[in-house]
């Protein structure tokens, strides 16, 4: 039965923010115990129980050293640094630091034990060998809290086989736009299902008061405190304009019945809340409304109207965006009412450990203000049980790798997969597929567990990965290979018959965060962010010239603009980011054991290249007017499938040919060549955010392109790389050039053919980027760009370089400078590129084009210096 627009159980509106009744009680017992070991700790002590390093940033000893109270693995962060660590090896590095603070407080009178945070937000993800479910916004199409619970029962038996004691989950934005690279980790546009799903989430992972204690259950956390899906244009970290009623009642309700549940850790987000209520904290009268340092939202309306009794922690550096904060230094953060801060570099965490320490003797920050963070944590240590648990090594799920991606959790994952695809077209009941049918297989994402695994998996955007990364995965491909047998998987059009049904995967590349925020140059077309994407659609649209069958199977991360690739398929399938398992595609496709279609949307569907921010109207507010910032460019709400829409096998109508949308340029600009919008080259390594991919190359390899890596070092050889953080996380690197060979690290199209930026030349665009010199150049530093080689410009740079020091600066080249000496922008491959044969270090980020109508670029180099 077709479905759309429907209600789910039921949302209460609130007129104001709910005093909450959690799950896990206030105990007596632990509240005395709290106050006799506050009461004989340090100052220093108890700052250290406030910081949390990220894994390759602090060592046992130094854990020791400063009373740490907590680290957490970020994606990509893996004991030794080994992407293929066993449970065994983790939980070794787990003991290694429960023993070091064991041993810190010898000779104390009492004893405060470690924990170990985590991001598992679909599955164990970070660890090799784990279940990786589907993401929440495939969760939040099947709609069945039933299933998130067990999802999050499974995720915390992963967890506790590593040793680890906390995961940052479950995620319950609410996102409004579909250009925010982070719509992925949303159940739904829709509160009524977060706020269905949350709780059971939590509940899973982290059981009642009782199971939280037991050594198979792990320490919950609701995020990202609050507004993160609510952001202007979809900007991700960007500016929130909700009012407070909105706030409330849409994009808070996933914290309501999370932490009614029991929930004991949230995470403050990065966006900024632009409403009077958030007051300034930085004493300056410059303060940028972010979230992490408003003592509004965290201290006044979480702490104390919700009545949150857990413990407040900031996301990664979240509290350097604080103006007039840095990583190292923010007593705004920490007056707002955080209580531990992911600082995640060692200089930084050490800077900031004598920092808030020196600003409690100043003055600056209360005394009152740590022992109400410090009393949090000790807190929920004591309600998991931190104490009673012995090592790591020793509980009972403790290295058991047969833990990790079990049986049982695997047919838990595909049972998910199955119910959260969504049919979004069956003409002439193309589907199900019949056992006797061959299958011609096509499309970028038939083999590919990169994106069937989407961002937040073993690395932080989830690339660099192979299918040796997942065993036991089962890709599209090999599942079919399970249903059919391989003899029955053409890949040769030759050898295709009037049996024959075409089966096309396509699908986003995985990204994480900003990386994958659709950029205002770019709409939500999906076959022009790629050149891998359009060749998605022209095979679409060249099997059904050839009259075959076809059925098109979208991976993707978000509603997108599809509607030339539904027209040319006879079926279209909606498979949101699967994870590990997709036998669960096969499942549905071949009805096995009578299985059906029953994923509905829990986004409405885009009908325009910018319907951006087409929302269902949440139904626990009467008299919901859609604010301003949340209708996209194409107005009302009218998108192409409404939420909740979805077929099954038994519907019967054929979809009619959707109307094609042929606008031509961004969703952020007002018109196709006098609106240009800044294009950004370089966001993360390798990831997905450009088209221009960052590598390097040099004589020491023959000059064949490396990809650079966002997680670990690149070495070419004379070259090599480092990423670092910036602006945000890992998105710039440190360059260093040995002087040994040639070498260059540039920015080339993932296929090393041309593009036009013809426009960009149009709109009087420089080249920009960000550079900390640390060592100059002891030869020519060249910068260059290509036209698919030979075809280029080269200019030296070395008259122009800042000097070496500690501060960024921007470098600015007019393209005009790169077209005088011949570089043809109809067919541009390599964006920007640097070259040396010497000695030179660097480091380099936020690399862009910028239009003339964005920055005049007054300073800018000129061609005739560059041409000297």
């Amino acid at each position: 039965m077709e479905k759309g627009d429907e209600a789910g159980v039921g949302l209460a509106y609130y007129s104001e923010w709910p005093a909450l009744t959690s799950k896990v009680k206030t105990d007596p017992k632990i509240e005395s115990a709290i106050s006799s070991i506050l009461s004989q700790m340090t100052l220093q002590e108890k700052v250290g129980q406030m910081i949390q390093p990220n894994l390759s940033q602090v060592t046992p000893a130094e854990a020791k050293q400063y009373k740490l109270g907590s680290l957490l693995s970020g994606g990509g962060s893996w004991p030794n640094g080994d992407k293929h660590a066993s449970a065994k090896d983790w939980v070794v590095a787990a003991d290694s630091y429960w023993v070091a603070l064991d041993d810190a407080y010898e000779n104390r009178g009492f004893k405060i034990p470690f924990m170990w945070a985590t991001d598992a937000v679909h599955g164990h993800n970070n660890v090799y060998g784990a279940t990786v479910f589907p993401h929440n916004i495939g969760l939040g199409a099947a709609n069945d809290p039933d299933l998130v619970f067990r999802i999050g029962q499974a995720t915390a038996k992963e967890v506790a086989a590593t040793g680890l004691d906390w995961t940052f989950a479950p995620t319950v934005a609410a996102p409004r736009d579909y250009r925010w690279g982070r719509v992925y980790e949303g159940y739904s546009e829709d509160p009524e299902i977060i706020y269905n799903y949350a709780g059971k989430m939590v509940e899973g992972l982290q059981g009642d008061s009782v199971g939280l204690k037991t050594d198979t259950q792990v320490i919950s956390n609701v995020k990202h405190w609050v507004g993160d899906g609510g952001t202007k244009n979809g900007v991700d970290r960007g500016e929130t304009y909700y009012s407070e009623e909105h706030l409330i009642n849409v994009h808070a309700v996933g914290y309501f019945s999370g932490l009614s549940a029991g929930a004991q850790v949230v995470m403050t987000s990065f966006n900024s809340w632009h409403d009077n209520e958030n007051y300034d904290q930085t004493g300056s009268g410059r303060y940028n409304k972010k979230v992490h340092g408003s003592k509004y939202l965290v201290t006044d309306v979480l702490k104390g109207k919700l009545g949150f009794d857990g413990l407040v922690v900031t996301d990664w550096n979240g509290h350097s965006e604080i103006n007039e904060c840095t990583s190292a230094n923010c007593p705004a953060a920490v007056n707002a009412g955080n209580d531990i801060f992911m600082v995640t570099e060692r200089n930084d965490w050490k800077g900031f450990y004598k920092n808030v320490i020196a600003q409690v003797n100043d003055g600056i920050i209360a005394m009152s203000r740590i022992d109400d963070a410090v009393t949090r944590i000790l807190r929920v240590k004591m309600r998991a049980g931190l104490w009673e648990k012995p090592m790591p090594s020793k509980r009972s799920l403790a290295g058991d790798d047969k833990a990790l991606g079990a049986e049982e959790h695997r047919a838990l994952a595909r049972e998910a997969v199955s119910k959260s695809l969504v049919l979004l077209k069956n003409n002439n009941g193309v589907l199900p597929l019949k056992p006797t049918q061959k299958v011609y297989l096509a499309g970028s994402a038939a083999n590919n567990i990169q994106k069937q695994t989407g961002g937040w998996s073993i690395t932080w955007q989830g690339t660099e990965n192979t299918l040796e990364d997942f065993p036991d995965a089962t890709t599209l491909k090999m599942a079919l290979e399970n249903q059919i047998g391989a003899e029955n998987i053409l890949t040769d059009l030759s050898k295709v018959d009037e049996n024959t049904v075409a089966v096309v995967a396509i699908g986003e590349d995985p990204y994480a965060e900003s990386v994958g925020d659709i950029k205002p140059h770019q709409t939500l077309r999906f076959s022009t962010l790629k050149a891998s994407y359009a060749a998605d659609l022209k095979t679409i649209k060249d099997l059904k010239a050839a009259g075959m069958k076809v059925v098109t199977v979208f991976i993707s991360g978000r509603p997108m603009y599809v509607n030339e690739e539904i027209n040319h398929s006879d079926a279209f399938i909606a498979a949101w980011l699967p994870g590990t398992e997709a036998g669960g595609i096969t499942d549905v496709l071949y009805q096995e054991d009578g299985a059906d279609f029953s994923g509905h949307l829990s986004y409405s569907w885009p009908n325009k290249v910018c319907s951006t921010t087409i929302n269902r109207v949440p139904p626990n507010i009467k008299d919901y007017v859609m604010p301003a910032w949340e209708q996209s460019l194409e107005g009302e709400h009218a998108p192409v499938f409404a939420f909740g829409y979805g077929l099954t096998y038994s519907d019967s109508s054929n979809l009619a040919p959707l109307d094609l949308d042929d606008r031509g340029y961004g969703c952020g600009q007002k018109e196709p060549d006098n609106g240009v919008a800044t294009m950004p080259l370089f966001v993360y390594g390798t990831a997905s955010g450009s088209e221009f991919l960052l590598r390097v190359a040099g004589a020491e390899n023959d000059w064949k392109g490396i990809d650079v890596s966002g997680q670990t070092v690149t070495d070419q050889g004379a070259v090599s790389t480092t990423p670092i953080n910036y602006q945000a996380q890992y998105d710039a690197v440190h360059v260093s050039f040995n002087g040994k060979s040639p070498a260059q690290i540039y920015m080339q199209t993932d296929d090393s053919t041309g593009r036009d930026l013809q426009s960009y030349l149009n709109a009087e665009s420089t080249l920009q980027f960000d550079i900390k010199m640390y060592k100059q150049p002891t030869s020519k530093l060249i910068i260059a760009q290509h036209c698919v080689y030979p075809c280029r410009a080269e200019m030296a740079l070395n008259d122009h370089l800042p000097a070496s020091s500690n501060e960024w600066s921007t470098m600015k080249v007019p393209l005009a400078c790169f077209k005088d000496k011949g570089v043809d922008f109809q067919n541009l491959n390599t964006s920007f590129l640097l070259f040396s044969d010497g000695k030179a270090e660097f480091d380099l980020g936020n690399i862009r084009v910028v239009p003339k109508s964005v920055d005049d670029a007054a300073d800018a180099l000129s061609c005739k210096a560059l041409a000297g």
